[in-house]
């Protein structure tokens, strides 16, 4: 597989299966046809993760071609993003509490096993082959994939996730996260993704067929409540005339900005991440920030240990909200660190969305009529 790394190829990928390929996406998109066949899916996911390309965008395109009950399926699907990312946002302590949990967790050998594609499941040997070759595994496979890492190997979904998030071209903290915690029962109580054989090999074409799974297993409990709570986002004019963005949100020619003196994105080394990127993910947010910087040449990179330097001089900031996760977590470190002030720009679609992720999905999904008439 091989992803694009600008905004433009971006939009021809979005292009093309809009136009070719999306009247399909019901009846195709739970098969995995493997890596050499992606047509089934759009592949979008790593640019939207980076907002090369926006959810709204994709909306708007796919709805300017197609009537909306022939792609409503994939317009919901697109959501989950946003959805995920506005439950993080009134939860913000699952995050924190899951990067916790890594610290406490060992690896012992049977995870060793896993992560080296060493267990006695073929189907799942590969998929890690397939993550950490490609960078990506189809949807409905990254669920089988954390059904048998948690109820076949064992495994803490902590690690699960971590893993993916090291690999993916798309990790996002809030839809990595919450995803697995759905898959072990955590995220709605009880109610757990178990895989099953039979829809292994019928969703693979009979690739892999009778995989010796645990298709009994009980959802993962844990006693730790997370209660809504009001995000606590600075949203005020603090006089800055400096502008921080980060690479999760790589199209900020979008966005409605006053004139600044400095206009810096930042990309967090892995020496100071929580969870280490592959390289190939990192060369990849490198490849895609240049392409930023020659849309919009007023701004220049920067590095952490940089803009710890710049946060002798200057004290406040603009910044690109760039929501639960490591960024953030990295901006909270070094407010502190430095006594500085911060004002966040949210996108207008984002905040609006997020008031409908206060309960579950189907909540949220009532209302993606009335965000499409709203923001699209």
């Amino acid at each position: 597989m091989n992803f694009k790394t600008s905004r433009k190829e971006a939009l021809e990928v979005l292009e093309n299966y809009v136009e070719k390929e999306i009247t399909n996406y019901n009846s195709k998109r739970n098969f995995d046809f493997g890596p050499s066949y992606r047509e089934n899916v759009s592949c979008l996911s790593p640019y939207i993760t980076h907002r090369l390309i926006t959810e709204y965008e994709v909306t708007k395109k796919v709805l300017s071609t197609h009537p909306h009950q022939k792609v409503e399926k994939y317009i919901q699907e697109i959501f989950w993003r946003v959805y995920w990312k506005g439950w993080l946002e009134l939860r913000p302590t699952v995050w924190s509490d899951f990067i916790e949990d890594l610290k406490t967790i060992e690896e012992n050998e049977n995870y060793q096993k896993a992560i080296n594609a060493r267990t006695d499941i073929q189907c799942f040997n590969d998929w890690v082959q397939e993550l950490k070759e490609n960078n990506y595994l189809h949807n409905h496979t990254r669920m089988w994939f954390a059904s048998i890492w948690i109820f076949t190997l064992n495994l803490p979904w902590q690690k699960g996730a971590e893993f993916f998030m090291k690999y993916l071209l798309d990790g996002d903290a809030a839809s990595n996260t919450l995803s697995w915690r759905w898959v072990a029962g955590l995220q709605t109580k009880g109610k757990h993704y178990v895989a099953q054989a039979w829809n292994i090999s019928k969703f693979t074409n009979n690739k892999y067929q009778k995989v010796e799974l645990n298709e009994n297993a009980l959802p993962i409990t844990d006693t730790r409540e997370y209660k809504i709570k009001t995000p606590e986002i600075s949203k005020e004019d603090i006089g800055s005339d400096t502008l921080l963005f980060f690479e999760n949100d790589l199209n900020i020619e979008s966005l409605k900005l006053k004139k600044y003196k400095n206009i810096y994105c930042i990309l967090i080394s892995n020496e100071k991440r929580k969870i280490k990127l592959d390289e190939k993910v990192i060369n990849f947010k490198k490849k895609i920030i240049d392409d930023q910087i020659k849309r919009f040449p007023d701004a220049k990179v920067l590095e952490e240990t940089q803009f710890e330097e710049l946060a002798e001089k200057i004290k406040k900031f603009d910044i690109i909200y760039p929501s639960i996760g490591e960024n953030l977590s990295f901006l909270k470190l070094i407010k502190k660190k430095k006594n500085l002030e911060y004002n966040f720009l949210i996108r207008e679609g984002d905040e609006f969305c997020w008031q409908f992720s206060n309960k579950g999905y189907f909540n949220f999904k009532s209302n993606i009529p009335k965000i499409i008439q709203k923001i699209i």
